[in-house]
Order: C-alpha cells, then sequence, then structure tokens
C-alpha cells in the first residue's frame, strides 16, 4: 500500500475503526451509478475530488455487524488479491447513520465473464491452475488471520485483482471456503457448476437433505482431456464431510497449484460453455448463493446433489449435446 495514501486512511491501527465524520461529499463526488447489490449494501461509482480517480463506495447500515464486517475487511486488505479499502466515513443519510467505505474500483470485470469474452484462443487448463493459486493466495491470507470468507462465489472473483473481498462472520468455519474453491475449481475447467436444484426454487428441507447426501460427476464431454490431478484436487475439496477437507496449506501445497507451470495447457470447453449458457448464467450464481446458504446454517454436513436426479434446464441441455457418448466419464 502507498504511504501516502494510508495517511489518508480513516482506520488507526489494525484492529480499531476511526471512521472520518465530517461529509463524504467533502472528499468525494458520488455517482448514481449502481456498481453491484449485495445482502449487506449497495456499491456505487465515486470519484475522488482530488485526483478525480474512480473507486467503488460501499454504503452499509451502521451496527456492529456491518463494523465488524469493515473491520475484517480492512485488516485483511493488504493483500495485493484483496480489494483494498482506501477511506470509511461515518455519515447520517436519510435519518439513517451509515458507514461508507470507499474501495479500490474493480474495473476489469468478473472472472468468468473475461473467459467467455476471450477472443485469443480457449482458456487452458494450466491458466485454469494459476488463476486457482491466485484466488488460494488470498484464501490463505485469510485463513492465517482466523478469517473464513464464506460467500467465495464466481461473482466475487473480479479483476484486476483475481480474488474475493473478504466479508467474515463473526463465527466462521474454514471448510466451506475449501468447498466454495472446489466449486469454483469445478466452473474454471468445464464452465458450469457440479450442483443443481431441481425447480430453481429456495432451499426446502429436501433439497438440503438431498445436497448433504448427493454425488457429482465429471461429464465426458467436457472433462474427457483433464487431468486426473485436477479432477483428484477437486474430489478433495468436495467432500461430504467437512473435515476431510484440505485446509489451505494442503491446497496450495498440491503440485497441481504449486507447480501450475507444468500443468498441460490443454485446451477447456469452458469459455464455450459460458457462452453457449449465458442466459443461464444467473441461475448458476443463484445455485451456489443457495448451497453457502445452507452451509452458513449447517456447514458441517454439505455435499453435493446427485446430476442423474437433477432436472435443471442448464443441466438437461448440455446431456442433450452429450448424447451420442457416455453420459459421465469413469472417475479417474
Amino acid at each position: 500500500m502507498n504511504p501516502n495514501t494510508f495517511a489518508q486512511q480513516s482506520v488507526v491501527g489494525a484492529n480499531t475503526l476511526n471512521p472520518k465524520t465530517f461529509p463524504i461529499t467533502e472528499e468525494y463526488e458520488i455517482s448514481k451509478k449502481v456498481l453491484g447489490l449485495g445482502i449487506s449494501g449497495k456499491v456505487v461509482e465515486c470519484f475522488s475530488l482530488k485526483n478525480r480517480k474512480k473507486y467503488a463506495l460501499k454504503v452499509l447500515r451502521d451496527n456492529p455487524k456491518a463494523r465488524r464486517e469493515v473491520e475484517l475487511h480492512w485488516r485483511a486488505s493488504s493483500h495485493q488479491h484483496i480489494v483494498n479499502i482506501i477511506d470509511i466515513y461515518e455519515n447520517v443519510q436519510g435519518n439513517t447513520k451509515c458507514l461508507l467505505v470507499v474501495m479500490e474500483c474493480m474495473e476489469g470485470g468478473e472472472l468468468f465473464q473475461r473467459i467467455q469474452d476471450r477472443a485469443d484462443g480457449a482458456f487452458t487448463e494450466r491458466e485454469a491452475a494459476e488463476v486457482m493459486r491466485d484466488i488460494c493466495l488470498a484464501v490463505r491470507h485469510l485463513h492465517y488471520m482466523g478469517i473464513a470468507h464464506r460467500d467465495l462465489k464466481p461473482e466475487n472473483l473480479l479483476y484486476s485483482s483475481p480474488a474475493p473481498e473478504v466479508l467474515g462472520p463473526e463465527k466462521y468455519d474454514t471448510s466451506c471456503d475449501m468447498w466454495s474453491l472446489g466449486v469454483i475449481m469445478y466452473i474454471l475447467l468445464c464452465g458450469y457448476p457440479p450442483f443443481y436444484s431441481n425447480h430453481g426454487q429456495a432451499m426446502s428441507p429436501g433439497m438440503k437433505k438431498r445436497i448433504r447426501t448427493g454425488q457429482y460427476d465429471f461429464p465426458s464431454t467436457e472433462w474427457k482431456h483433464v487431468s486426473s490431478e485436477a479432477k483428484e484436487l477437486i474430489r478433495s475439496m468436495l467432500q461430504t464431510e467437512a473435515t476431510k477437507r484440505p485446509t489451505i496449506d494442503q491446497v496450495m501445497q498440491n503440485k497441481w497449484i504449486a507447480h501450475f507451470a507444468a500443468v498441460p495447457p490443454t485446451p477447456l470447453a469452458t469459455g464455450m460453455v459460458l457462452k453457449e449458457e449465458e442466459e443461464a448464467w444467473p441461475e448458476v450464481q443463484e445455485e451456489m448463493n443457495r448451497s453457502l446458504a445452507t452451509m452458513r446454517v449447517d456447514y458441517d454436513q454439505v455435499a453435493l446433489k446427485s446430476l442423474q436426479t437433477s432436472n435443471n434446464a442448464l443441466l438437461n441441455k448440455r446431456r442433450k449435446r452429450a448424447a451420442p457418448e457416455p453420459p459421465c466419464a469413469q472417475a479417474h
């Protein structure tokens, strides 16, 4: 972090929040452009009055939970792969006390959109290994600080920094992050997730039970040329029993991650699948949100739903396209 930038920070000390209390409009121009919406608040565009540099502004209702979120983010944001906090303000907006968090603006877009829009050849397994290494570096930084992200999902993977911002709760279990990394790695290598609901409905008790006892597979069409090492790493992170999942250190030591430059540059179907299934991508994101929500309640017994019993539209399309071949590859 630039020392001059640090001097302007409104946070003092590693663990103590000291928000600025004067109006944010004295230092920033707030745009009406919404950059994103999350469960904790919206993110809008803003500009520094000093140098006209663009930033992202997160608006949170001021309460102990929000302060804890901002504190954890601040503590973690020194890492190169975690969104950096620039300033924090405590202001009143519409008779509501708010925390206004100014962050670096991630203008490179989402990871999977970048893969989809790519025009210079297929995304390769070697590149996927390098991306996973960068994500794992950020997650390891959090876990070393005693923070679990617990909201790792595709839309939180942004460029130019290929790792998510931290949204750690007071209680946490890092095995939830390892499961999320397994899902993200699965999508990186084929373009679709390993889990589906039957009707796109909210989680019911029956759905939760199917997730806990479910299975997943590596359909031949997209997976037949992917290395057995990659599949084995995914299997380890998607263990049904949370205690059997590897730690972030163990994942970082796996040769597929640690020696990513030696991974075969096998062309993947990921970009093609993302383009073909672009309309279904919001459903994919919603499925992951539902699964993560389930894990936050009962994260010690979460697994994946059986592909064989799913009636998901995106999966049915993939099945039809793969009809001439065996529906699933033999596990390697």
